[in-house]
């Protein structure tokens, strides 16, 4: 999603102020206050400062858990193409999800031009787009099918692409010809996938998380290799298949059912060996050019956020008033963006108001209950100062990973004297957590976001409906956080999504 003009240029002052520009007095920063709304009396240098170091050692040890999995990922896909039996093929399946559990936790930290938004931390040119933009432009991938519902040629068709596919102009749904998979003279290398979001609608997305997953799991259309018409989408799941299940064989076997003969050489009828003419040996080689590009990008934000580094210094030197407003300015902007905009709007109200599975986040893995969940504890994370790790098994239960437990904006609230604000947010998250984890605990017993979202079982009482509602009713309360500090900028971004979050039914502009 792209940052609005607002957010850009608060964003911009902020990084030139820290690296030695203007900035206020600090004559009363160190003042403690009561529940005024005074900007005096409620910011201390001191204490900002501090909450800006454990919100860096966060955003360290997140991407450094997710450039971690990302390697675990590649050698999966690694021995899957060494062996592509169907054991090895859940195993690479289960390392995209284990790599999804730290990434999804870092989301917290765009809409500010940190290291995953900007390079140069004054433009928006970041690898965000690149490792984890969506919708993906699968039909220029793979071959695809349609439907008259879920998935036409209007949601899966690329309007335009930089690979050389239909002359870089239209690729619809039905144009099985017409992918790079199956286009044998184009080159499958880090060029041709830097060659992401190019279009003006940005649907030829080939990069990323999900075009890792994609072409593990396929699209997820079939009930017995069936094609589903919309309605009998709830027939698709396998109840039996679902994460915790009790055979763990079938554990990750949820979502797409690519077949495992599109990985073994032979059954593609062009070539019995791994040669560069074999579609099954391009999937293996889009796969591994796709993980090293993604383990790149993640390094590259990691390193933006490495203690010495040019942005983590400019971001945790705060000497001055004005420099520790920019800092929660910015925090808070992350975690109220984020909240309504991003995750209420673009990940679930669109999906929710109109059916749409392509509009789900993880519409090939059945996943999307994760990437909820996980952007969600990301923004308490950020609040409260902590992070737990990830989950190594997929049992829900945080268990690997480095683990930061520092000086949060609860601690700062509390010693501030904002203690109404500070009861109030905390409830508010505590509603949002209530609501997501019953979004994951429908998807545990056999009934994920695509299913949730179905006419028949979009209402009130709807988990997701719930959780979009929280989730608006959170970035309020965050908003008035930001009042109550005396900070000069509206944290929860309007342009960052065309819904209305206040009403999860409402169809999105």
């Amino acid at each position: 999603m792209k940052l609005s003009h607002l957010a850009i240029a608060v964003a911009t002052a902020t990084l030139l102020t820290a690296c030695g520009g203007g900035g206020g007095s600090s004559s009363s920063s160190t003042d403690t206050g009561t529940d005024t709304g005074s900007s005096t009396s409620v910011i201390n240098v001191t204490k900002v400062a501090q909450v800006a170091e454990t919100n860096a050692d966060i955003a360290y040890a997140i991407y450094s858990d997710a450039v971690t999995t990302a390697k675990a990922l590649q050698t999966a896909l690694a021995t899957f193409r060494a062996d592509p039996t169907a054991d090895n093929l859940l195993a690479a399946k289960k390392a995209w999800l284990v790599a999804r559990e730290p990434y999804l936790q870092s989301e917290v930290y765009r809409f500010r031009l940190s290291p995953i938004d900007s390079t140069d931390y004054e433009t928006e040119d970041g690898p965000e787009g690149d490792i984890n933009a969506w919708p993906l432009g699968e039909a220029l991938i793979d071959y695809v099918q349609v439907n008259s519902s879920d998935f036409g040629t209007d949601q899966i068709g690329v309007t335009s692409n930089s690979v050389g596919i239909a002359g870089n102009g239209a690729v619809t749904a039905d144009s099985h010809d017409s992918n790079i998979i199956n286009t044998t003279t184009i080159e499958i290398n880090a060029d041709l996938l830097a060659n992401t979001v190019t279009a003006d609608d940005e649907r030829d997305v080939i990069a990323g998380y999900h075009a890792i997953e994609f072409l593990l799991w396929g699209q997820d259309l079939k009930d017995d290799y069936t094609t589903t018409d919309g309605t009998d989408r709830e027939q698709a799941v396998k109840t039996e298949a679902v994460r915790g299940a009790v055979d763990p064989v079938n554990t990750f076997a949820t979502g797409g059912e690519r077949p495992l003969s599109d990985f073994v050489p032979g059954y593609d009828g062009t070539s019995t060996t791994y040669d560069s003419s074999s579609l099954s040996n391009r999937r293996h080689k889009y796969l591994e050019v796709a993980v090293a590009k993604l383990i790149a990008d993640l390094e590259q934000v990691r390193d933006g956020w490495a203690e010495g580094s040019a942005y983590r210094t400019a971001f945790t030197n705060i000497t001055t008033e004005a420099v520790a407003k920019e800092r929660l300015t910015e925090i808070l902007t992350g975690m109220g963006t984020l909240s309504e905009g991003e995750l209420a709007g673009e990940r679930m109200q669109i999906a929710f108001s109109a059916n749409s599975q392509e509009d789900e986040h993880s519409c090939f893995s059945d996943n999307t209950h994760r990437d909820v969940w996980l952007d969600a504890e990301g923004i308490s994370n950020s609040y409260y100062g902590v992070y737990n790790g990830y989950d190594s098994d997929l049992d829900g239960v945080d268990d690997a990973g480095t683990t930061i437990s520092g000086y949060g904006i609860d601690d700062y609230l509390t010693d501030v004297g904002l203690t109404t604000i500070k009861t109030s947010l905390e409830s508010a998250l505590t509603t949002t957590e209530t609501a997501y984890t019953a979004i994951d605990a429908k998807a545990r017993t056999g009934v994920p976001f695509d299913v949730l979202i179905m006419d028949a079982n979009r209402n009130r009482t709807n988990p997701i409906y719930q959780t979009i509602v929280a989730l608006n009713a959170q970035s309020s309360v965050i908003s008035d956080l930001a009042e109550e500090l005396g900070l000069d900028a509206d944290v929860v971004d309007d342009e960052a999504s065309a819904c209305d979050t206040t009403d999860p039914e409402a169809t999105c502009d």
